[in-house]
């Protein structure tokens, strides 16, 4: 084995010493190409893409992944920004593990405290366990949102008494990282105090104060009561009302004229009193009974005359003696009287305003001129006015204009500047132009270098003659150069290299032997020999025969 190792060291260094430069350059390239071609494999086929596992972890939580990973035995890699990396074969199935296991909690302790029993707690630990739990759900969910990186809630429950105070009402703080440190929308500063409130009782969304990591106060005191809260709201309404009445009238010119061609603003005068009217008018033709009293009197009289004296006669009873009676006088008085009440019709109107009413609308609106023609020929071809006052008629109609209220409607045609518009579109232009031409000749100038190496290398190959190269010859059996075509030895020799079969002369069987081990390298000698007017070596042997 060393010896067949050994010969064959020694036949490639006498292969060697007789390449030309350009076949060592040849060979050296060939080589070079192969070990760069069977690097490439071995670096992609043992290359692992990573992907995205979490992102935005805090310490403690990127520590408890990182110890899940440990324990599962996959490979990670740890960013900045709490970042870390898993390969990106094993991406959902380590989510789907890891979520079995409760990592990552999010920052705080949410209502999993409550998940083991605690026996013989007080009540005021109780509580503490359940206010906490709150916190930090409403923190992990504040979390989700798109605008925010991280959040802590802070809440502010009063104390169980058998007695209510009315001054004591809970309150609670949101702390918000914004990401990268950005403005926070007042959409999504309403959605956080409005998710905040609705999740502890007796919270008002007014009582929940939001600050940014940047230390600014985000939530305003809006409460119906305070004068802060009026002027926030007012001009929110009014603010709203003008967005409306623009938006209108913008959406119809830009249908009209086109995209960009104008430019709506709108300013409303809002009615912010609130009037309560009682109005009560009576009406004397409509008459109506309202109650009706009568009386009767009736009244009936008698009067007796008696002549007698005084004494015992006087009140003693004479039957038989009538002519002492005095005469009887009967007395009748009816009286009737009748009481009519009569109501007085009547109207009464009792009517509220509520804030907000419309008390003069201005609209200033601009579009733009007409142009036409390209580059030095562009010029503005001004609108008839004509055509300007059918414009302001469909805006004032669009936006319900009132004259009669005092509203205005201004409508001006001006050339707009647009050359900065112009500029950055055709930089964008030539910057995609430049963009693509750059991607398209990065993309073949790989496939041409490839190229116009294989077609170096074959064009090297061809120029180099097949028999100056011993390609294929047993180890042991390559001679060394000689001058002749025979030297009279027993040595064969065809080209320039001179073949030791075995002692002897060269017979038909060592011929065949060499024509056996590589044919063609043999075809391609004999046809060099006879281009060279050699004699072949079947005829060379018969001769020596």
């Amino acid at each position: 084995m060393n010896q067949n190792l050994s010969k064959l060291g020694k036949q490639l260094s006498d292969i060697w010493g007789q390449l030309g430069a350009s076949q060592r350059l040849s060979v050296v390239a060939a080589t070079f190409v192969l070990i760069a071609g069977l690097a490439a494999i071995s670096f992609w086929s043992s290359h692992t893409d990573y992907g995205l596992l979490y992102g935005g972890l805090s310490d403690g939580e990127a520590s408890k992944v990182t110890a899940a990973l440990d324990d599962a035995k996959v490979p990670y890699k740890v960013s900045s920004g709490g970042s870390i990396m898993v390969p990106t074969e094993k991406i959902y199935t380590m989510r789907m593990q890891l979520a079995g296991k409760g990592i990552p909690q999010g920052d705080g302790v949410g209502f999993e405290i409550f998940d083991k029993p605690n026996f013989g707690i007080s009540d005021f630990v109780q509580r503490a366990n359940y206010t906490r739990a709150l916190q930090g759900e409403l923190s992990r969910t504040i979390s989700q949102l798109d605008e925010i990186q991280s959040a802590r809630v802070m809440i502010v429950l009063p104390e169980n008494r058998l007695l209510l105070d009315k001054d004591k009402f809970p309150t609670a703080s949101v702390f918000v990282r914004v990401r990268g440190n950005s403005q926070l929308p007042s959409q999504s500063i309403n959605s956080i105090r409005f998710l905040v409130a609705n999740a502890v009782e007796g919270l008002k969304p007014n009582h929940v104060s939001v600050v940014d990591n940047m230390g600014n106060v985000l939530s305003e005191n809006s409460d119906d009561d305070s004068m802060a809260g009026m002027s926030t709201s007012q001009l929110a309404m009014r603010r709203n009302l003008e967005l409306y009445f623009s938006k209108k009238a913008q959406d119809m010119l830009e249908k009209v004229l086109g995209p960009g061609q104008a430019i709506v603003r709108v300013s409303a005068e809002v009615n912010y009193d609130t009037m309560t009217r009682h109005e009560e008018k009576y009406d004397p033709d409509g008459q109506v009974v309202r109650s009706q009293t009568k009386t009767d009197d009736s009244l009936t009289s008698a009067t007796t005359g008696n002549n007698s004296a005084t004494g015992i006669s006087a009140n003693t009873a004479d039957t038989n003696n009538a002519s002492g009676a005095a005469p009887v006088n009967n007395t009748r008085n009816n009286k009737s009287v009748s009481t009519i009440a009569y109501e007085i019709g009547s109207t009464r109107i009792d009517s509220t305003q509520a804030p907000g009413g419309l008390k003069r609308l201005t609209a200033a609106i601009t579009i733009a001129t007409q142009m036409e023609g390209t580059g030095a020929d562009r010029k503005a071809v001004p609108r008839s006015p004509e055509e300007i006052e059918k414009l302001r008629t469909l805006v004032s109609n669009a936006l319900g204009a009132d004259p009669s209220r005092g509203d205005i409607v201004g409508l001006e045609e001006m050339p707009f500047n647009d050359q900065f518009a112009t500029d950055l579109t055709q930089q964008l232009d030539n910057q995609s132009k430049r963009d693509y031409w750059t991607n398209l000749l990065r993309s073949l100038l790989y496939p041409a270098l490839g190229l116009g190496a294989l077609f170096m290398l074959m064009r090297t190959f061809k120029s180099t003659l097949v028999p100056e190269i011993p390609i294929g010859v047993p180890v042991g059996r390559l001679g060394v150069k000689t001058n002749g075509t025979g030297n009279g030895n027993g040595h064969s020799r065809y080209g320039e290299f001179s073949f030791e079969p075995q002692p002897g002369v060269v017979t038909v069987d060592v011929l065949n032997k060499l024509i056996k081990d590589n044919p063609n390298n043999m075809t391609q000698a004999i046809r060099e020999w006879m281009n060279r007017g050699h004699a072949t070596p079947e005829t060379d042997t018969h001769d020596r025969r």
